[in-house]
């Protein structure tokens, strides 16, 4: 196991940043994920780790040594790339070798390490396949296995499921981490996907236009996202944003659609009228009784699940969507209402959250979405 330390990370590509002083610490066997919109700077900072972009400033330590300077080969890293970069003439067992051949390991060693990478992945049956043979997930399991047998110091994945079926995605990411885990390898994961990096990461950094935008555990950055974006970007569907103002010396706020939500966990600092954004998740919107009038646009049936897109009608460019346990509710209208603990509160003009001045009373009661008198 090792420890990576990224200090001041920076990557320029002529005159566009791409990455804007990067500084991070991974302990002894964590598997940190990165996740960000497409041109956030993700993969531009896994390939800077591995060596294969040349950083514009700052530094990269593996294990408290200096590898900012050295090649690829000389890192002790082991990659698994989304296209599966397998060698196309070669068997499973070739392509799961031919890393340790080049570096001079014995042949009883590679034929040990290949044998137990292939035992741990299921591959047993399928060493002599070559890739074409394989399915996505086998050619997957293959790749893990290259990187597997080498003993690296760290894993860095980059997408690696983004190719495969919805059903195939689900199996490879248990497998991943399992994986993972029974190695205690430090590992750096690349996606796009937050559901991968909700259920593989034990830290997540999410980026943000090059810059971290919060890093934090999984469940800490869904229920406490840093700002808006972060807030949108995490969860499926997308958090609900509505315009509101800050009343009540800072105990409610006013919705721009007329209702009035009260904040059980704390004062919020700021004088009434303080512009704000208020964060619900469709999850946590509960259809029936007082609150926000919706006329319903569309109903998405999921089964156990239906999402609900609707407009306020007392602001009709306002759309929301709310996740419904079963069915859909009979009639074009509904009323939501919202618990008062899950309400997100950020600042108008920078996004930043904004959170509570006293201390969060985790036994405050639900509160409905209350109306003006």
């Amino acid at each position: 196991m090792a420890t990576l330390e990224l200090v001041g990370l920076r990557k320029t590509f002529g005159d566009i940043a791409v990455l804007h002083g990067i500084d991070l610490t991974l302990a002894e066997g964590e598997m940190l994920v990165i996740v960000g919109a497409s041109g956030c700077g993700k993969s531009t900072l896994l390939r800077l780790v591995a060596g294969l972009e040349v950083p514009s400033g700052g530094r990269i330590l593996l294990d408290g040594t200096d590898i900012t300077g050295r090649d690829p080969a000389e890192r002790d890293m082991a990659m698994v790339f989304q296209s599966y970069a397998l060698y196309p003439h070669m068997s499973v067992f070739q392509n799961m070798a031919y890393g340790l051949r080049i570096r001079g390991i014995a042949r009883e060693e590679i034929r040990r390490r290949v044998d137990q990478a292939a035992e741990l992945l299921g591959l047993e049956s399928l060493l002599q396949r070559k890739p074409r043979q394989l399915s996505g997930g086998q050619r997957q399991r293959v790749a893990m296995g290259r990187a597997v047998v080498r003993h690296p110091k760290l894993f860095l994945f980059d997408e690696p499921l983004s190719a495969l079926d919805a059903k195939l995605r689900v199996a490879m990411r248990a497998q991943i981490r399992h994986l993972q885990r029974r190695l205690g390898v430090t590992s750096l994961y690349v996606t796009h996907d937050q559901v991968e990096a909700m259920t593989l990461g034990d830290r997540l950094l999410v980026l943000h236009q090059g810059r971290p935008a919060q890093l934090a555990t999984p469940m800490q950055v869904f229920e406490h996202p840093a700002d808006t974006y972060v807030a949108g970007f995490i969860g499926a569907p997308a958090m609900n944003f509505l315009p509101a103002s800050l009343v009540g010396g800072g105990w409610a706020a006013q919705l721009a659609a007329g209702p009035v939500i009260p904040f059980w966990d704390g004062r919020r600092g700021g004088p009434d009228g303080r512009a704000l954004i208020i964060g619900i998740r469709p999850e946590h919107l509960i259809v029936g009784g007082e609150g926000l009038k919706l006329a319903v646009d569309l109903l998405e049936p999921l089964g156990s699940e239906t999402l609900l897109h609707g407009r306020l009608m007392d602001a009709p460019d306002q759309e929301l969507v709310v996740k419904l346990s079963g069915g859909p509710p009979a009639g074009a209208n509904v009323t939501a209402s919202v618990p008062a603990r899950h309400v997100h509160v950020f600042d108008a003009d920078s996004g930043q959250r904004i959170e509570p001045l006293g201390a969060h009373d985790a036994d405050a009661p639900l509160a409905a979405v209350q109306s003006v008198d």
